[in-house]
């Protein structure tokens, strides 16, 4: 039985790790947020390509150089995700598969020097399209929240991973977070189960430690990261708990994948 899991698991991540991928970038101008026709063609050939049926969902994110400030620049390259999002719904693309559109700002160069400093920043102001590919590997197991849950599913996200010993969230980690919380405060009627698991411990033992608390509780406390983050983006605590799993559920796909957390559905 124990085998049958791990090949289950096995068969799942192998899956689950193409499921979200760059579709598309469309590039502006400095400081517009209009597209020229050429990259507006673009877009309509994507729409063309993309064979919905097979599609769950898209996730806009739009970016902005290096210049300018904050506020202007979340403005920006907010009003960049929606010239995208206005094309792909004038041109036949199904608005409901949209579920996030989020400007993110401009991206921060690093102190390395720049060989072509202009190309760098023209390849920043982005707008960059991810597709969601519908989960087909099994019933009541799902890649991402979706509009119909029942009582009993799984929701299971390759990006909410942990460093060794650890109980911090990464920044990819509270990167997917934001999003799952963002969905999360639209469906409201939905109550969950965050489970936590760790890596890398000795059968005798059911947990690992971390090393920041010295407690044997790594996969609690991995479980309850996730909890006070999404509480920290206004979810209500009362929609959940969380448990750790220790090392009882291993994927059997190495180390990182084990160092993780799942999500139950518990209520609807």
């Amino acid at each position: 039985m124990k085998n049958l899991f791990s090949l289950i698991f096995l068969l799942f991540f192998s899956y689950l790790t193409a499921q979200i991928k760059t579709a598309e970038t469309v590039y502006f101008e400095f400081d517009k947020y209009n597209l020229y026709n050429d990259q507006v063609q673009t877009i309509v050939n994507f729409i063309k390509r993309v064979d919905t049926t097979k599609v769950e969902s898209i996730q806009i994110y739009g970016y902005c150089d290096d210049r300018g400030d904050n506020d202007y620049n979340y403005k920006l390259s907010d009003n960049r995700v929606k010239t995208v999002r206005d094309i792909l719904t004038s041109n036949g693309f199904n608005k409901n598969k949209i579920v996030i559109i989020e400007g993110k700002g401009r991206v921060v160069l690093t102190n390395d020097p720049f060989e072509n400093l202009n190309e760098t920043r023209s390849k920043n102001r982005r707008v960059d399209l991810f597709l969601v590919k519908k989960n087909s590997f099994g019933k009541g197991i799902y890649n991402s929240f979706q509009d119909n849950h029942k009582v009993g599913d799984r929701v299971y996200l390759d990006n909410i991973l942990f460093p060794l010993g650890s109980s911090k969230l990464t920044e990819q980690s509270k990167l997917e977070l934001d999003k799952i919380s963002k969905i999360l405060q639209k469906q409201k009627n939905i109550q969950f189960e965050i489970k936590g698991h760790v890596c890398c411990t000795p059968s005798y033992y059911e947990d690992a430690i971390d090393k920041d608390s010295r407690e044997r509780k790594l996969s609690l406390n991995r479980a309850k990261s996730v909890y006070k983050y999404l509480i920290s983006k206004g979810i209500n605590s009362l929609r959940m708990k969380y448990i750790g799993c220790g090392n009882k559920f291993p994927t059997g796909l190495g180390e990182e994948l084990d160092r993780r957390v799942e999500f139950l559905i518990v209520k609807i």
